[in-house]
């Protein structure tokens, strides 16, 4: 008799204990299906994007405060914001920011870019080991940053497997930013005011 009453007392579940098991499994099971459906992004390219987005706006907000033109100027395996000295009257590298100091593209990333409408060929072959033999680089940018905030139109992207990011100026020289996965919003086409 008394090994009837520990039997039914401590030995089996309860009702509720199986189904608080039940729900952890659901619940598990749930977040396992959303985590391997869901799209995964390239979070290095996205971070990337986001980091040539704000030096953009750091640049324009320097070239307004200190009257100066800046520049971009990017290749295959990076870019580096440039200068013009005045004094010389070249172009040269923003070496006293090291906020603009020239960065490495990640590994696998390509840049592509597109500016006043025209695509540009980076690294396009020139001269450049002979100019460097002889003391000469040009720092001419492909993009201009000017003095009163202005910037050539462009269109700058980042790709990396069947991923992408565009960083791109608009009709007002607004300049935009789209992560992988995200749709280009139309804007409203502007009517003329009767009178």
């Amino acid at each position: 008799m008394r090994a009837a009453r520990s039997f039914a007392r401590g030995e089996g579940f309860t009702i509720i204990e199986l189904a608080i098991v039940a729900f952890i499994i659901a619940l598990m099971a749930a977040i396992a299906i959303v985590t391997i459906g869901s799209e995964r992004r390239d979070e290095e390219l996205v971070k990337e994007a986001e980091r040539l987005d704000a030096l953009f706006d750091y640049v324009r907000e320097q070239a307004e405060l200190q009257t100066r033109d800046y520049g971009l100027l990017v290749s295959r395996t990076g870019y580096k914001f440039v200068v013009f000295d005045v004094i010389t009257g070249q172009w040269r590298p923003a070496e006293e920011d090291d906020a603009l100091r020239e960065r490495k593209f990640p590994e696998g990333i390509l840049p592509g870019m597109v500016v006043e409408g025209r695509p540009i060929v980076l690294d396009k072959k020139r001269d450049d080991d002979e100019k460097k033999k002889k003391g000469v680089v040009d720092y001419t940018p492909q993009l201009m940053i000017f003095a009163n905030g202005d910037l050539t139109s462009f269109e700058v992207t980042l790709e990396r497997g069947d991923e992408n990011a565009r960083l791109y100026t608009d009709e007002q020289t607004n300049i935009k930013l789209l992560r992988p996965g995200e749709i280009e919003q139309p804007t409203a086409p502007v009517r003329a005011v009767r009178q």
